[in-house]
């Protein structure tokens, strides 16, 4: 039995190795491949669309009217500044890992292990649904605002009111057929392959930044630095309404790992994917900041219509012809959006479905299309029953939490990477594995061409290499004459530049202590923030026991960033790398993990449900035909 359950759990952390996923020849269910046909703008224009919509036609109204007043700017800049370390990490894994389609999933399959990443694929794959759905109800409503709520009130009125499963009860809220029609219509577009879907996607986005300067030349004309003054001025919930609001309008950003999921259809995934995450989020971050700012200069925030703020904005300043360019936009905008969620969702499943973890039958390719046609015309179909059944503002908040998560273990991953050693074995070091010295980076490459080779020929086998991100030739099992000669010479070079004493030394399990660091380091973070979150009232009331414990979290925090900073890195180089480690991770799971526990319970609870179904489908197929 106890073998039994260590084989069990082995099989729960177990890893995909790294070159298996550079590997053309990796196994698929089909032998037809995906198109490579993305370029660098391709990326950075999928990933503005996906981001670009409901943020600046939606979320901005909601979130000023009801969480943060005019606020919501810092709000947005907040949610930018935390989306925007993820985005580095994500792009140092697509240099690490370029050639793939599962985006957060397949970075936690090479570095914590399968369970992780099926958990962080199935998150993803909610994140994509319900981003499919809210875009088609936010088409939806425009179109419903458009019709001066003739649509809504005709739908109420015969077919019933939707009621609202996180209690926001909305009397105009009703079962959405429209938005049903409109996320069916997608899928055919997706399923008609990557070509035409791209191109459906850079003609939209170009309407769509037009309409953006529009709104912002038109909207100084109507602006009134008064309305920044009044009504309590501009934080009239404080800082804790920013913080909410920072919380919600991360679900503007959410998109850009869109771009981490087609590496498989990229030209030069290992410089397009890093370059295209850091554009798109810059230039999504300057478009919803500024159109929050105008949005609050021109009117009131107590007067900021939800559902259709920028329409209702130049209504209410008698510019109403402005009503149809901004129609135009905010179709385009949402319409682009609505793409971007429904586009990865079915690379994921492909992803997913090749390596065992879901079933095999959502990654066929059909030839003709070159689409994983099944898990679109699935995916999609689950997503249109979601518009039909749930409103928009629930939909809002369910997205946040599983993207939080997942970004979250991206960053934890980029950490994990990034302090597993290049390991040398020799049996004159009594079985220690040493790490060469970032600092000499001539010798480090040696060191690369052997991070995976046995020095001592009694080991039974070979030691793994930590060393991803590189491209290393496959290990052979004897050493020739010219390997050991320069295993020897790499030995001494390593015993004149650093004298015994001063290597840095592990056993062959040595390696974990960093890792284990790391792990602590981020489960104390999760403390950290229970205690911020559910302790704020007594921490801006200056209670004593609060600002006590306050003070010992930070101490003990600063040591553990500490003891994280005296572990010795890989020395390894890329293309890209997330700069300014290990904090910049630190930071975002820091702010990640924040965001998730201000979210609604009800938002918790859902999430649960749905973790639920996805245990129940790993541990019933996943974990046996993996």
């Amino acid at each position: 039995k106890i073998h039994n359950a260590k084989n069990f759990t082995n099989a729960l952390n177990r890893k995909r190795p790294i070159e298996a996923m550079r590997d053309d020849r990796r196994k698929s269910v089909t032998s037809t491949k995906l198109p490579k046909c993305l370029t660098t703008l391709d990326l950075t224009s999928l990933g503005v669309g996906s981001c670009g919509g409901t943020g600046m036609y939606v979320v901005s109204g909601m979130v000023a009217h009801e969480i943060a007043g005019p606020g919501v700017v810092f709000s947005f800049i907040i949610a930018g500044l935390v989306s925007l370390l993820s985005g580095m990490c994500y792009a140092e894994f697509g240099v690490r890992v370029p050639k793939t389609s599962g985006s957060a999933y397949t970075y936690s399959y090479v570095t914590i292990g399968e369970f992780t990443a099926f958990f962080i694929g199935w998150n993803l794959v909610l994140e994509y649904l319900i981003g499919t759905a809210s875009g088609a109800s936010a088409i939806s409503s425009m179109i419903d605002s458009l019709s001066n709520q003739t649509i809504g009130h005709w739908m109420v009125l015969h077919i019933g009111k939707l009621p609202s499963i996180a209690g926001h009860d909305n009397p105009n809220s009703y079962p959405d057929f429209i938005a049903l029609f409109i996320v069916l219509v997608m899928t055919a577009v997706i399923a008609a392959g990557v070509r035409n879907s791209v191109i459906f996607n850079n003609a939209l986005n170009v309407v769509n930044i037009l309409v953006w300067l529009f709104i912002i030349i038109a909207g100084i004309c109507f602006a009134d630095v008064e309305n920044w003054r009044k009504y309590g001025g501009f934080f009239p919930h404080g800082w804790s309404g920013v913080l909410r609001g920072a919380a919600t309008c991360f679900y503007a950003y959410i998109g850009f790992d869109i771009i981490a999921t087609t590496g498989d259809e990229c030209k030069e995934p290992h410089k397009s994917i890093p370059r295209a995450i850091i554009y798109s989020l810059a230039v999504c971050m300057t478009c919803y900041v500024t159109v929050s700012a105008i949005l609050t200069l021109v009117l009131p925030y107590t007067l900021i219509h939800e559902e259709s703020p920028l329409l209702d904005m130049f209504n209410h300043v008698g510019f109403w012809q402005a009503k149809y360019i901004i129609s135009v936009g905010a179709f385009a905008s949402l319409v682009v959006s609505l793409l971007g969620s429904l586009f990865p969702m079915p690379r994921v499943l492909y992803t997913m479905a090749s390596d065992g973890l879901v079933f095999r039958f959502l990654g066929n390719v059909m030839k003709y299309t070159e689409t994983p046609v099944i898990a679109t015309v699935i995916s999609g179909s689950i997503a249109a029953i979601l518009a039909l059944a749930v409103s928009l503002r629930d939909l809002i908040e369910m997205m946040s939490i599983g993207t939080l998560l997942a970004y979250t273990l991206v960053c934890l991953s980029v950490l994990l990477l990034r302090y597993q050693p290049v390991v040398l074995v020799d049996s004159r070091t009594n079985g220690c594995a040493v790490l060469p010295s970032v600092d000499e980076e001539h010798t480090s490459k040696i060191a690369l061409l052997f991070c995976i080779i046995r020095l001592d020929s009694s080991i039974g086998k070979s030691v793994g290499c930590h060393n991803y991100g590189t491209i290393n030739d496959e290990s052979k099992s004897d050493l020739d004459d010219q390997q050991k000669i320069l295993a020897e010479t790499w030995r001494r070079i390593q015993l004149a530049l650093y004298p015994p004493l001063q290597h840095i030394k592990y056993t062959l399990d040595g390696w974990m202590i960093p890792i284990r660091i790391i792990c602590f380091l981020a489960f104390y973070l999760i403390c950290f923030n229970v205690f911020l979150v559910f302790g704020a009232k007594h921490l801006i009331y200056k209670a004593w026991w609060a600002m006590l414990l306050l003070s010992f979290f930070i101490i003990i925090l600063l040591v553990l960033i500490l003891l994280v900073c005296q572990q010795p890195q890989n020395p390894t180089r890329l293309a890209y790398m997330a700069p300014c480690l290990p904090f910049l991770p630190i930071c975002a799971i820091w702010f990640n993990t924040y965001l998730m526990l201000k979210l609604s319970a009800i938002t918790w609870i859902r999430f649960i449900v749905w973790c639920f179904v996805g245990l129940f489908i790993y541990f019933g197929y996943g974990v046996w035909n993996s």
